[in-house]
């Protein structure tokens, strides 16, 4: 019998399962491999195989809304400048290319990683960060061309969903700025992506003034997103939950920024002008039940039958 030979420490290692999604580094912080174009279009192939996953296991069109839902951001906004007060624990700021160009290369803002509320969404939150990579390195091999753009557009649709600015809006301003000027997007897509901007200013940073710059500024004609801008100039919410309901399901997203606090407006607006109002007429106008705002806004109000009185008005003694 063959005398057995010194096994060596590799074969006592068990072998690792990395995901293809993290096999990749930043480029910005040394990652040099999606500097090559193949490399960046087998890693895209990837990433949409990863989302097209994670949808594909919702059983229906509620169940995945709520996939996406459930992953959220948790912290604060900053609406003066529309980016967050904090950042994730165990993230840092990195710069917008790689370490050759880090000399002339702005620093990248913070990119905080969303919180997951469920293990479900963990394959979706690796999506976010692959697709940063991918930017990163189109970016900085300075490619301009129609997978450019076809990249850019799945992550800003795919990043709206989660309702993530800090992959969105980047993205956004990278399409108009710099592949749009070189290499035309359609005018389908410079409508919708536009749109997204627009949208962007006017319902998680509320600053309407912004909003229709970018309007006049872009040549926005969208009958939705004008329907939108009015109801919020206006502090209509009738008009913007009617409006609400004809959107697609990314600029759907958008109306979720403000919606809370154009209802709560529209409560005040109630509260001071009214004694009473009737139930079904406050409901319309709101867009949710008397018990959804006593529990979730903490209105003061009682239900009297049909009506709901708002102030009573003591007799004289």
């Amino acid at each position: 019998m063959p005398a057995r030979g010194p096994s060596g420490p590799w074969q006592r290692l068990k072998p690792v399962d990395l995901d293809p999604l993290e096999s990749m580094g930043l480029p910005s912080k040394g990652e040099t491999r999606l500097l090559d174009h193949k490399n960046q279009e087998r890693y895209y192939t990837k990433i949409v195989e990863r989302y097209l996953s994670f949808c594909s296991d919702a059983t229906d069109r509620d169940a995945l809304l709520h996939k996406f839902g459930s992953l959220s951001i948790g912290k604060e906004r900053d609406r003066s400048s529309g980016t967050d007060t904090s950042i994730a624990s165990g993230t840092t700021a990195s710069t917008a290319s790689t370490a050759s160009a880090a000399s002339t290369a702005p620093v990248a803002p913070p990119f905080p990683v969303p919180t997951l509320s469920q293990t479900g969404t963990k394959d979706l939150s690796a999506v976010l960060m692959a697709l940063r990579k991918l930017r990163e390195g189109i970016v900085a091999s300075k490619r301009i061309d129609d997978f450019a753009t076809q990249a850019y557009l799945f992550n800003v649709r795919t990043a709206i969903l989660v309702k993530h600015s800090e992959s969105y809006h980047p993205a956004i301003l990278y399409l108009l700025r710099t592949i749009h000027p070189k290499h035309p997007l359609t005018s389908f897509e410079l409508r919708e992506v536009t749109g997204y901007l627009v949208l962007d200013a006017a319902c998680r940073r509320g600053d309407l003034a912004d909003a229709f710059a970018l309007r006049n500024r872009y040549k926005l004609r969208d009958a939705k997103v004008d329907a939108i801008l009015q109801a919020l100039a206006r502090d209509d919410f009738i008009a913007f939950g009617r409006v609400k309901r004809t959107v697609d399901g990314h600029q759907a997203k958008f109306l979720e920024f403000c919606e809370d606090g154009l209802r709560r407006h529209t409560l005040k607006c109630f509260g001071r002008a009214y004694l009473s109002v009737d139930v079904p007429y406050l409901e319309k106008a709101t867009g949710a039940t008397f018990l959804e705002l006593v529990e979730r806004d903490g209105v003061g109000w009682h239900s009297d039958g049909s009506k709901v009185v708002i102030r009573s008005i003591k007799g004289r003694s």
